[in-house]
């Protein structure tokens, strides 16, 4: 492959297809965890109760390397985040993390082509109840 160009076929073709899930468990320690990293000191998050930002940090990781493995990215950027709540998440709850990539389009910028991707994810607690979506802009080069 040549300096400065990237090799998308293989994304492409996993545009629309949902990734396998995979199931989380929210525990006490994680949500204390979390808001301690984001420095948010609401006690509500020491009851159990989950922030609702937590979601992006469910799976995400794991998602995105697999994204990697299918095209040599150099370097990734977050582009953009929408997130949609449905229901409150609570310690205890187990949520499966369903991925999918919507969209993928090209642009030649200064540093070489750019891929411009967009990743659907939705969020269901144990009784497959739809708890969050979301929708995310990732850019790599």
């Amino acid at each position: 492959m040549a300096e400065g160009s990237l090799d998308l076929e293989r994304l492409r073709s996993k545009i629309g297809v949902e990734w396998e899930p995979r199931v989380y468990e929210i525990e006490a320690d994680m949500i204390r965890r979390f808001a301690r990293a984001v420095g948010d000191p609401n006690p509500r998050w020491q009851s159990g109760v989950v922030p609702p930002t937590l979601v992006l940090a469910i799976g995400f990781e794991q998602f995105v390397d697999k994204v990697m493995s299918l095209a040599a990215f150099g370097t990734v950027l977050m582009g953009g985040t929408e997130l949609e709540f449905y229901h409150p998440i609570k310690s205890g709850d187990e949520i499966t993390v369903a991925f999918k990539i919507s969209s993928l389009r090209e642009r030649q910028g200064k540093m070489g082509k750019m891929a411009f991707m967009t990743f659907d994810s939705t969020y269901k607690n144990q009784g497959q109840e739809l708890v969050a979506r979301c929708r995310q802009m990732v850019i790599g080069y």
